[in-house]
């Protein structure tokens, strides 16, 4: 934390409005106004206001910064905050934010834009720069330290009881990624489209080539996907697919020509444009992007329909925009194979998430997780976990003498019937599996209320700092709903002389 952080004078704020007659505001405006309670009284405002603070100040830039760009620093830090928690507990997008900032005075109070002369509301892009705000290891800090004060310093954030960390309940789900079904010869579609569209954009600057207009490309290449998707009720199916798939092939060799020439075009005399180096920039890597994997995504369409052969999951393509997606077999009704990253919660009792991870590349087995996860816990809350449970799926020899070791209670579920039918007979075991029965519906909450299905951020990294402010948002709504303590009574002078 730095030496000291400038005290924000506060602004005069307008009370907000008395709304009779609607329990559904009622209960969100206390939920929120609990929330603020516990983001003060916890010290995350303070702690997430000195991280930024230290970031900022440890570029070159900002080493000399004055005062006043200090403090509004400061005010942005805080804005950040509470902008990301109502985000992501709205489920809404930049856009949508910004017009319930404006027009709901209820979260204007929450996130500190009431004042009593003006309302400045943070436009669509503020907020996107907001979201980006700080890394995953910041968020992270913040929900471990609101963790540790549940249940340290139950009084001080109001709590009727410490929160309960003895047992820890993992599982492991998936974060769907926003692609669409990874089909082969999609891809041959969708880089026909980015690269055609590149194009018309640096076409309308100026910049131009022989070559038809863009559209009629795109226009072809949908007039073949619509041929594609008609093949399977033909009787020659194959024989047909890949007639058409030639086609294709031919169409998208000829867009990537054409684009690959733009490229050079635009990066040889950018400065005729009206656009900056860094829109230029920006068109480049959207172009740099679909043709350094386009090669081998006409290899791939060409291998899997041309000569029918298998490509392995370690190089297949799945989209051309989120290169860290991976295929996660599943085994459920609806969801054999999904898209996406694999992540692990671990929640405690009460419903609050004390661990997670999601992961980049192919996850471990479920076995593989139980150490890693019980270590992480403790070394970051400074306890001892006393029981852990899980599915069978984290079941194995080496965790059941692992957890003995360090004397953890095994209450995950063996893989053997006959072992299953031994454990059942002890209460605690019994007890603890029905209460892991739960993470199930601690799945869906997280997923459907607080990350979105699908999860919308593009990029590993910002899937992974979406997850850390879901995580923290989730926690921040579980706590506010535990019970409160009851605020002690003031005794008057008289009734203390009396």
């Amino acid at each position: 934390m730095p030496a000291a952080l400038l005290s924000i004078q506060q602004l005069l704020r307008p009370s907000l409005p008395t709304i009779e007659g609607h329990v559904d505001y009622q209960r969100l405006r206390q939920q929120l106004l609990r929330i603020d309670q516990l983001l003060l009284q916890s010290g995350l405002e303070v702690q997430f206001i000195a991280d930024t603070f230290e970031h900022w100040k440890a570029d070159s830039k900002f080493k000399n910064i004055s005062p006043k760009g200090q403090r509004k620093i400061q005010i942005h830090a805080s804005r950040a905050l509470r902008c990301n928690i109502a985000r992501t507990l709205l489920m809404e997008d930049f856009r949508g934010l910004a017009v319930r900032l404006a027009d709901s005075p209820l979260f204007q109070h929450f996130c500190g834009l009431d004042e009593l002369d003006r309302v400045r509301v943070p436009s669509k892009s503020t907020l996107q720069r907001y979201s980006q705000w700080c890394d995953e290891a910041a968020v992270r800090r913040l929900v471990d330290q609101l963790t540790q004060q549940a249940h340290l310093h139950p009084q001080k954030l109001r709590l009727r009881a410490p929160l309960d960390l003895e047992a820890c309940f993992l599982d492991t789900t998936c974060v769907k990624a926003n692609i669409h079904y990874p089909v082969d010869w999609v891809l041959l579609r969708d880089a026909t489209r980015t690269l055609m569209k590149a194009i018309t954009l640096i076409r309308a600057q100026g910049l131009r080539h022989r070559m038809e207009e863009p559209a009629l490309f795109i226009r072809r290449m949908n007039i073949l996907a619509m041929e594609m998707t008609h093949t399977w009720n033909e009787k020659d199916s194959q024989k047909q697919r890949k007639k058409v798939l030639r086609k294709m092939d031919k169409l998208v060799g000829c867009v990537a020509r054409h684009a690959k020439r733009y490229r050079e075009l635009l990066d040889q005399q950018w400065e005729q444009t009206e656009w900056t180096r860094g829109e230029a920039d920006c068109v480049l890597r959207r172009l740099d992007n679909v043709l350094s994997q386009l090669p081998a995504g006409r290899k791939q369409a060409r291998q899997r329909i041309l000569q029918g052969q298998l490509v392995p999951s370690k190089e297949k393509i799945l989209s051309l925009y989120e290169p860290d997606v991976q295929v996660i077999v599943r085994h459920k009704a609806g969801a054999e194979v999904e898209f996406g990253n694999t992540l692990l919660l671990g929640e405690s009792s009460q419903g609050v998430i004390i661990d997670w991870e999601l992961f980049q590349e192919v996850a471990p087995n479920d076995a593989r997780l139980v150490s890693r996860s019980v270590k992480r816990i403790e070394e970051k809350l400074k306890i001892h976990v006393g029981a852990l449970g899980a599915d069978r799926g984290f079941d194995s020899e080496s965790n059941q003498q692992w957890l003995k070791e360090q004397k953890t209670y095994n209450a995950i579920c063996p893989r053997s019937p006959k072992e299953l039918k031994k454990r059942k007979k002890s209460w605690k075991f019994r007890r603890l599996q029905r209460r892991r029965s739960q993470c199930e519906g601690r799945i869906g909450i997280v997923k459907n209320n607080f990350l979105g299905r699908p999860l919308r951020s593009k990029g590993f990294a910002s899937r992974d700092l979406a997850v850390s402010w879901a995580v923290l948002t989730h926690n921040l709504w579980v706590i506010a709903r535990l019970p409160e303590r009851k605020a002690k009574r003031q005794t008057s002078p008289q009734a203390l002389a009396a």
